[in-house]
């Protein structure tokens, strides 16, 4: 009997995926590509369909130049990226809202995920170099807002919020919920293989992280924010192309875990009344 229960714990369980739980961005506000934005090699095919931005990041490239999506092998067609060029402005809301909390791991509460990827200095081996240097960043400026009415949005603390489309590139095989440790940077991945970036990512899919708490007034006072439905990002100089955004979620213990604790202590309890 208490087989079967662990059996059926289980099979249910692996019908409820952790990815089921993940919160991307589910619409589309408003796009502006403003100028200098991307376009498809060999055809001039504009990086112009907002849509891409929704939904997970990308963990594969499709096409016989495509595969998996590395940190060393970013996304980069039309299918998988929206760009934007300078003066260019995406605003994306969420059917769930992103939660301020500070208990998220850095205390970050979203991701916006790009199209960079480490220089692989011994290609095709796959060994950043020395600067752990990456490339298809934004090496201009942009500015991050958060609000719940796209009319009415505030400013991510640009001291604080970090540039959309830089670090830290795509791992297709983390978790898309689970944000890098800001404290690395670029010089802590250098000479490095991608076990090795995999191991400081500690599960992360990668994603640059932002948190709520960096919101500002027009007085460049801070706001408490709750939550959050919108998330817009202006590019004021350079091009960033976007291919996701995602909510950081704190990963709770699963279904199974919980009832084989419960059903491990049924089994304590029953041997020991029987001792």
């Amino acid at each position: 009997m208490l087989k079967n229960v662990i059996i059926a714990v289980a099979a249910g369980t692996a019908l409820v995926p952790f990815e089921s739980l993940a919160q991307y961005a589910t619409r589309v506000e408003a796009y502006e590509p403003g100028t200098g934005y991307a376009v498809e090699f060999g055809t001039g095919i504009p990086y112009t369909d907002s849509s891409t931005a929704l939904g997970a990041p990308s963990s594969v490239t499709p096409g016989d130049f495509g595969g998996p999506v590395t940190p060393f092998a970013a996304p980069y067609q039309k299918e998988q990226l929206v760009s934007l060029g300078e003066g260019g402005s995406l605003t994306v809301e969420f059917s769930t809202p992103i939660q301020n909390n500070p208990t998220n791991p850095y205390g970050l509460d979203f991701l916006v995920f790009g199209s960079t990827g480490f220089v692989d200095a011994d290609y095709p081996n796959g060994i950043t170099d020395s600067a752990g240097s990456i490339f298809s960043n934004n090496l201009g400026e942009t500015r991050v807002f958060v609000g719940n009415d796209p009319a009415n949005m505030f400013l991510l603390n640009p001291s604080l919020a970090p540039v959309v489309d830089g670090m830290f590139p795509t791992d297709g095989s983390g978790n898309f919920q689970l944000p890098v440790n800001p404290a690395l940077d670029n010089a802590a991945f250098g000479n490095q293989p991608l076990d090795a970036i995999r191991e400081l990512y500690a599960g992360s899919g990668g994603g640059t992280g932002f948190d709520l708490a960096w919101a500002v007034d027009g007085n460049n006072q801070p706001v408490s924010l709750d939550s959050v439905r919108f998330v817009r990002v202006d590019v004021l100089s350079g091009r960033s192309d976007i291919d996701a955004f995602s909510t950081v979620m704190v990963p709770e213990p699963s279904t199974f875990v919980l009832a084989a604790a419960g059903l491990f202590g049924l089994i304590c309890s029953r041997r020991t009344r029987q001792g």
